[in-house]
């Protein structure tokens, strides 16, 4: 009788090398669908915070012109606002325009946000860096319609 020397050894090593290219494709589908999952996640968040706007606005529509006069991004907190004394419905359109900015740069990677109105319909946008590259050319957007 003769021996086969060695050929089990190849049997492993083939076996060894077909496992590893399947967990090397198992960790390739957790990481898409890790970043797949954090994608959605801003998107729902965005969706959220756009209908919160609309919410504030609908709440306090008597300043409406102050919510489309002042840019999110410039709007200043007003102390006022943060007590039981209370302040204008103008102060309070800022205060929320402040407070919408805050949780939007907390929030969504390089978030921003915009509220304009033509015509009488109010648009809410909100873009973020979802792949975090920097590129603002491919950032997803959400935009949100509605009238007063």
């Amino acid at each position: 009788m003769k021996k086969h020397v060695g050929f089990t050894l190849i049997e492993v090593l083939i076996a060894v090398i077909v496992l590893a290219t399947g967990l090397l494709g198992f960790a390739g589908l957790q990481a898409t669908s890790l970043k797949n999952n954090q994608s959605a996640f801003n998107r729902s968040q965005a969706t959220q915070l756009a209908y919160d706007l609309a919410d504030r606005i609908r709440a306090n529509s008597a300043a409406i012109a102050t919510y489309t006069s002042i840019d999110p991004e410039d709007a200043t907190e007003q102390a006022d606002c943060l007590t039981t004394t209370g302040c204008s419905k103008e102060e309070m359109a800022e205060h929320d325009l402040f407070e919408w900015n805050q949780v939007i740069t907390n929030t969504l990677p390089g978030g921003a946000g915009t509220l304009t109105v033509t015509s009488g319909v109010y648009t809410i946008s909100l873009t973020w860096d979802d792949d975090h590259d920097g590129d603002n050319n491919n950032n997803p957007n959400f935009q949100t319609s509605f009238q007063l």
